[in-house]
């Protein structure tokens, strides 16, 4: 009897499907998932905050992110109906640069602060405090690079109770792949999909 049903579960295992292997082996056989779909929000500005995450002169330039660059124009005119509104407005920057360094036209007033950190915005700051000091329950996530301080910024609002408002017109990467990657997770990736809307920046109603 027990012979019978070893050969029985090795015809079983040798006519399943094989697979190639890791996804390393498999790569080219990996297919896009449909694009996102963007919807309007709106949100409250006495609860909602604009983050503006490393977009410094350092990596926001046309050699190294010229996307980053496409994006510095519809995120200013965002930033403006944002500090109309009074929503409060937080900044970040990478180890390697200062606040001076954020690209011209997204400059900080003085009285908007700013974090120091590296891929997580929340890690080793004061963003938390920030945020809860001035009644924020809602972030708007802008930011350079998508898959470095927008990914892990905003899985980390999610996993803190936030809600995750991510424009795709001003989360830039180095290149297409980086961007598709970073929104198709946080649309669907188990830290964010429940707190997170996909829009876009004209998308956004303040009131």
């Amino acid at each position: 009897m027990k012979m019978i049903t070893a050969a029985a579960a090795l015809a079983t295992a040798t006519s399943a499907p094989v697979w190639a292997g890791s996804i390393v082996e498999d790569w080219a056989r990996a297919e896009a998932p449909k694009p996102v779909e963007t919807q309007p929000v709106t949100v409250k500005a006495a609860t909602t905050a604009l983050l503006i995450l490393d977009m410094q002169n350092n990596s926001c330039n046309a050699d190294r992110r010229p996307r980053c660059v496409d994006a510095i124009g519809p995120t200013e005119d965002f930033l403006a109906r944002a500090r109309a509104a009074k929503m409060p407005v937080v900044y970040s920057n990478t180890s390697s640069a200062t606040r001076d360094d954020i690209v011209a036209p997204l400059a900080p007033q003085d009285a908007e602060p700013g974090v120091k950190a590296s891929v997580d915005k929340f890690y080793g700051t004061d963003l938390d405090k920030i945020l809860k000091d001035a009644g924020v329950d809602t972030v708007i996530v802008c930011g350079t690079t998508s898959f470095g301080a927008v990914l892990f910024t905003a899985t980390e609002a999610a996993l803190r109770g936030y809600k995750v408002v991510q424009p795709v017109d001003c989360m830039p990467g180095s290149s297409l792949y980086e961007e598709q990657m970073t929104l198709w997770t946080i649309a669907n990736g188990p830290g964010t999909r429940r707190a997170a809307t996909v829009t876009t920046l004209g998308g956004i109603t303040i009131e």
